[in-house]
């Protein structure tokens, strides 16, 4: 068999019962050697460390924070953080679609045609 070709039942570039390694890359640093090298348990929950730039709107970054919840969850609860997400981003458009209130109407000016 090939060195390219991984064998049947094994991911590409690993070899029977070597566990995977996750490495964190530098994509600026084009040919520089990899940085220290952690195994990875595909069982255990992991950060995917995705960067949330705010959006200047409280209750916008409010709920992708929360997005951060799912990070330590198995899969099977991610649609429950997911859910709760999406329903809070869609209320805070729905406000920004509804019409302010109308301005009460100002008093009724009183009547100067009292004629005796």
């Amino acid at each position: 068999m090939s060195d390219s070709m991984p064998g049947s039942g094994t991911a590409a570039g690993t070899a029977s019962g070597v566990t995977p390694v996750a490495v964190a890359e530098d994509p600026s640093a084009e040919g520089a050697a990899p940085a220290a090298a952690t195994p990875v348990d595909p069982a255990v929950p992991a950060s995917l460390g995705v960067v949330r730039t705010p959006t200047g709107n409280a209750e916008v970054d409010a709920r992708l924070e929360r997005l951060a919840d799912a990070d330590h969850l198995p899969a099977d609860g991610h649609i429950e953080v997911y859910e709760d997400v999406h329903r809070g981003l869609r209320d805070a458009l729905t406000a920004l679609d509804a019409r302010p209130a109308p301005a009460p109407a100002p008093a009724p000016m009183p009547s100067y045609n009292n004629r005796s």
